[in-house]
């Protein structure tokens, strides 16, 4: 019965208070102003988020570009400067060999021999120093890791495989060895014959 005038000639009161109530948009729809924020909202934030990954993609990779170029230079250093701790521990060998040289127009044998014999401390000590190390197996069982067999000589006094004389010694530096000890080593001993 809405919108009907009744008998009185006047509309009716109900039908007006609908009428004049503003309608409300629908929830689903955005104002025409707020739609357009809203889709541009999203864009922005994703163009900001790959601008901020693309700053920190560049500064990673200078970074790790100077990682690299240190790493080279390091490397070179090591190359160049690696034997200063080996030269700084033989410059007293060799300056003793040089005194030696120097004396031995006017010293004695034994003082000469005597000489010799501290130089050959010193060396020894350089040799230490830089972490070389003498392999003298003598009496040890053959390692053919750590030594190289000369000739094998028949021996009754030891175990077969052993060790009877250092020919040269090896040396090794750290657990690397440097060269071999040059060595004779036991075989078993030959049968006696009856003749």
């Amino acid at each position: 019965m809405t919108g009907e005038v009744p008998e009185s000639g006047t509309p009716n009161r109900a039908a007006e208070a609908e009428a004049e109530r503003p309608q409300a948009p629908a929830a689903a729809e955005p104002a025409p102003e707020q739609g357009t924020a809203n889709a541009e909202d999203p864009l922005a934030t994703w163009q900001r988020q790959a601008d901020e990954y693309r700053e920190q993609m560049l500064r990673l990779a200078a970074e790790l570009d100077n990682v690299r170029k240190r790493a080279v230079r390091d490397v070179e250093n090591a190359r160049r400067y690696g034997l200063e701790r080996l030269a700084q521990a033989l410059l007293p060998v060799r300056d003793s060999l040089e005194a030696g040289l120097a004396a031995g127009a006017t010293t004695d044998a034994e003082a000469l021999l005597e000489g010799k014999r501290a130089t050959l401390r010193l060396l020894d000590s350089a040799l230490e120093q830089v972490g070389i190390t003498e392999v003298d197996p003598e009496g040890e069982p053959f390692d053919p890791e750590h030594h190289e067999a000369m000739t094998i000589q028949p021996s009754a006094q030891v175990e077969p495989n052993t060790v009877l004389a250092v020919i040269q010694k090896g040396y090794a530096i750290h657990d690397r060895l440097l060269r071999p000890a040059r060595v004779i080593v036991a075989g078993a001993p030959e049968p006696k014959t009856m003749d």
